[in-house]
C-alpha cells in the first residue's frame, strides 16, 4: 500500500530501507542500537499483541471446509429422492462444462484417479516417468502396480513447481512420461513443459489436485496433458471431504481408465471400443464417488470462482505489503497464469536477506497472534518403500539430492486464508510482520 505511514509518519519504503541498514549491521559484532530500531517490545517480551481480532473471528474467517445450507439441502434431497447415482453424472456434465476437458471420470478420491490415470498409460514395465518428489506419495507412489518407475525431478524454488531444466537432465531412453504437480494452486509452466515434452516424445500428465480454478493462457490445470486428476479431499480448495476426478485428452485414454474402477462403465461404450467387451467386470477395481460427495462437491463448484477470487483478494492485501520487508517474497507467477490458492499463503522466506532464522520469526510472529507456520512438504525420494527393491518391478534411482526441494521446505512461511472480509486483519498482519521485522537483530541476538 504505497504511502501508507508509520507511527513514525515514515513510508513503507523508507521503513523497508532501514530495515536495510539493520541487516548490514547484523555483521557488526558490538554495535550500538540502530536510531531506526523499534522501540516498541515485541509480544514475545512483554510487549502488546499486534493482532487484536478475536480468536473466534480469526477462526471464522479460517476455517476449512466451508459447508452452509445449500450443501445441507442438497444431502438432505439426496437422502430424500433415493436417486443416489444421478449425482455422479451430473456432477461430471457440470465439472466437464467448467474445465472444458474432452472427457472426464469422476473417482472416490484423488489416489484412484492417479491409479487409474497411470493404469490407461498403458506402457511396457520399466517405463520412466519424470515426477516431483515434492508431492503427495499417490502421485509417484501408484505406478508400481504397473510397473512403472519414478524419475524424480527437483522443483523450481522460486515457484514449487515442476523444474524443467531438470528434467532435461535426467531424461533417459526409457523415458515415456512426465507428470507435472501444481503446487498449492500455482499452474506450472505448461507451455514450456508441453513443447520440451513434444519434442521428446513423452507424454504429458498433470496432478491438479491443489488447483481448483487455476488456469494458464485460458486454459483449465488439468487440461494441458493427455490426462490429469483432481483431488476433492477436505483440505481442498472444492471439499467434498473424500472424492476425485479424472481429466482425459482422447477416447481412448477415458474409456481405459473408467474401465480400470468402473465395472458399469464399458457397456456404455461405443460398440467399437476395445474396452466394451469387459462389460461387468471391468479391470478388476472399483472405484466409483460416493454419491454424497459428488452432491457437496456439486455446491462446492457454483462457489468455486467466488471463493478463489475473496481469498486472492485478501492474499495481494497482505502481501503486496510484505513482500517489502527483507527476506519475503511471493512464488512467482506469470501474468497470464491465474493461481488458486490450496492450504494456505505461502511466501519464500530468504534468512540469508532476513539476518534471522526462521523458526524465531515465526515464534516472535506467533507471539503477536499471526497463525504463522511451516510445512516441509515429504520428500518421496527418501521414503523407506523407494529404496527397497521388492516393491517394484525396476527399483527406482534415489537421486542423491534435490537442492530446489530442500531450499523450499527450509525456506517458506505459510500464513492462513482468509475467507471473508478481513481487512482490519490484514492491516493487524502487516503491523505485527513490520514490528518482528523491525526487532529481527534483537531476535537475531537471542
Amino acid at each position: 500500500m504505497p504511502g501508507a505511514k508509520t507511527r513514525k509518519s515514515r513510508t513503507r519504503r523508507e521503513f523497508v530501507q532501514a530495515g536495510g541498514v539493520a541487516l548490514a549491521g547484523l555483521a557488526t559484532a558490538g554495535a550500538a542500537p540502530a536510531a531506526h530500531e523499534s522501540t516498541e517490545a515485541l509480544a514475545l517480551s512483554g510487549g502488546p499483541k499486534a493482532v487484536t481480532v478475536s480468536a473466534s473471528r480469526v477462526t471464522a474467517l479460517t476455517r476449512w471446509p466451508r459447508y452452509g445450507e445449500a450443501e445441507k439441502k442438497a444431502l438432505h434431497d439426496l437422502i430424500d429422492t433415493g436417486s443416489f447415482y444421478a449425482e455422479l453424472p451430473r456432477f461430471e456434465k457440470e465439472w466437464q462444462a467448467y474445465t472444458k476437458a474432452s472427457f472426464v471420470k469422476a473417482h472416490m478420491n484423488g489416489t484412484s484417479a492417479l491409479t487409474s490415470m497411470y493404469f490407461a498409460l498403458d506402457l511396457p514395465p520399466g517405463s520412466e516417468i519424470m515426477v516431483p518428489s515434492y508431492t503427495f506419495f499417490a502421485t509417484c507412489l501408484a505406478m508400481r502396480f504397473f510397473g512403472y518407475v519414478p524419475i524424480f525431478i527437483d522443483i523450481d524454488p522460486k515457484t514449487a513447481c515442476f523444474d524443467l531444466d531438470d528434467a532435461k537432465r535426467k531424461l533417459t531412453p526409457r523415458t515415456r512420461a512426465l507428470v507435472a504437480m501444481h503446487s498449492w494452486g500455482l499452474p506450472c509452466e505448461m507451455d514450456h513443459i508441453s513443447s520440451w515434452a513434444k519434442e521428446k516424445g513423452l507424454i504429458v500428465l498433470e496432478d491438479a489436485a491443489h488447483a481448483h480454478g487455476a488456469s494458464m493462457q485460458g486454459k483449465a490445470m488439468g487440461t494441458w496433458g493427455a490426462m490429469g486428476i483432481y483431488s476433492f479431499q477436505a483440505s481442498k480448495p472444492m471439499p467434498s471431504v473424500e472424492g476425485g476426478m479424472g481429466m482425459y485428452q482422447t477416447r481412448e485414454y477415458f474409456e481405459r481408465a473408467a474401465a480400470f474402477g468402473h465395472y458399469e462403465d464399458p457397456e456404455k461404450f461405443a460398440a467399437d471400443s476395445p474396452v466394451r467387451r469387459y462389460a461387468g467386470t471391468g479391470f478388476g477395481q472399483k472405484f466409483r464417488m460416493h454419491p454424497f460427495a459428488a452432491a457437496v462437491a456439486r455446491q462446492q463448484l457454483r462457489g468455486l470462482d467466488e471463493r478463489n477470487a475473496l481469498i486472492a483478494s485478501n492474499v495481494r492485501a497482505l502481501n503486496q505489503r510484505l513482500c517489502q520487508l527483507p527476506g519475503l517474497t511471493e512464488p512467482r507467477c506469470r501474468p497470464d497464469q491465474h493461481r488458486g490458492y490450496y492450504y494456505g499463503n505461502m511466501l519464500m522466506f530468504d534468512q540469508g536477506k532476513a539476518g534471522v532464522s526462521r523458526d524465531a520469526l515465526i515464534e516472535a510472529l506467533k507471539a503477536e497472534g499471526v497463525r504463522a507456520s511451516y510445512w516441509d512438504y515429504p520428500e518421496q525420494h527418501k521414503l523407506a518403500i523407494y529404496s527397497e527393491a521388492k516393491w517394484w518391478h525396476h527399483a527406482p534411482a534415489i537421486p542423491a539430492a534435490l537442492p530446489g526441494t530442500e531450499q523450499v521446505n527450509r525456506g517458506h512461511i505459510f500464513l492462513p486464508q482468509f475467507c471473508g472480509e478481513a481487512s482490519e486483519l490484514n492491516e493487524q498482519y502487516g503491523k505485527a510482520f513490520e514490528k518482528v521485522w523491525a526487532n529481527r537483530r534483537k531476535l537475531a541476538k537471542s
